[in-house]
């Protein structure tokens, strides 16, 4: 067992030990949530969720918030800004960030490292403490920063989570390598907050292992993209309560067509069953598709532990 797949697996204790928080979302306020690769993913998860639960929210790019704002939000009375940076030190994250605070918009930093950039430029930060061994790819962080973005829109998320989310990590383990054997276009489907989601298990398969990947919202597959499915694709399906039975006709679709399906909450060639409810299913399932990121790597001879051409912190010059 290598260090990534260490704090993929040994996260849910880290998940257990994070603080509640000193301030919670404003149903009265306008919230656009900004992150950087995977932490933008989380954020479209979160922004989602907040939408759902009565909170005006969108979800931005942190060089389109600092570059561009009026492309997301036409007028920004009233918005607060929440970024989100593992290490609360990439260069595009902060300079989000500092806009917004120079526009006298209030930020609250969503961060594993409390004494960081992202944290001095914060009214208010979300902070909880990560795997020792996280290395480059971002795991037990992400989880936690879904975590924290959900309890600040009133999500409780207590232990039954994280022992919800280990037991659903042991079942994907478990019947993957039935699924996986002759598998190499990798194609991920959620809807609403799972739509954020199933990018990041798309990205984490693809920075991990080099692999082709690709996200949909799930009725959008059928419109194009379903025209790549053959007997190498395997689809990762985060099945929603609310489409449930549309995404259920449609694995099978996928299966007719020759792919195997891993159905997280619904059907496929591998059945998870998922309890949790459709605010909280990303948050359980996340690990899991970390862990299919390292699978699939080690299948492919590939170390995880040090991505070709990526960093532990994007900082632009």
């Amino acid at each position: 067992m290598n260090a990534t797949e260490r704090s993929i697996v040994e996260q849910f204790p880290f998940w257990d030990r994070a603080p509640q928080l000193p301030i919670t979302a404003d149903a009265g306020r306008r919230y656009v949530v900004v992150g950087c690769g995977t932490s933008f993913y989380l954020a479209q998860s979160v922004a989602s969720a907040m939408n759902l639960a009565g909170i005006e929210a969108v979800a931005v790019p942190g060089s389109e918030w600092t570059h561009r704002p009026r492309a997301w939000v036409a007028n920004e009375t009233g918005v607060m800004v929440m970024v989100l940076s593992r290490s609360g030190e990439s260069t595009e994250s902060v300079q989000a960030a500092q806009r917004s605070r120079q526009a006298g918009l209030p930020v609250i930093g969503v961060t594993c490292e409390a004494g960081s950039s992202l944290a001095r430029n914060s009214d208010h930060v979300l902070f909880a403490t990560t795997h020792p061994e996280e290395g480059i790819v971002m795991t037990a962080s992400a989880s936690l920063m879904v975590l924290l973005g959900l309890r600040f829109i009133g999500q409780a998320v207590g232990p039954e989570t994280s022992l919800e989310a280990r037991r659903v990590l042991q079942a994907l383990d478990h019947g993957l390598p039935a699924v996986l054997a002759d598998r190499s276009h990798f194609v991920f489907l959620g809807s609403g907050p799972l739509y954020g989601i199933a990018q990041e298990g798309a990205l984490k398969l693809q920075e991990m292992s080099l692999s082709y990947t690709q996200a949909y919202h799930p009725m959008e597959y059928r419109h194009g993209p379903v025209s790549l499915v053959d007997d190498r694709t395997l689809v990762v399906m985060l099945t929603s309560d609310a489409l449930r039975d549309e995404e259920a006709k449609l694995a099978r679709e996928l299966q007719a067509k020759g792919a195997r399906v891993i159905g997280f909450g619904g059907p496929g060639d591998l059945s998870i069953e998922v309890t949790a409810p459709d605010a909280l299913r990303g948050l359980v399932c996340l690990p899991a598709l970390q862990l299919l990121g390292e699978r699939v790597a080690l299948r492919r001879g590939i170390d995880s532990t040090a991505p070709r051409h990526l960093t532990k912190v994007v900082l632009v010059a």
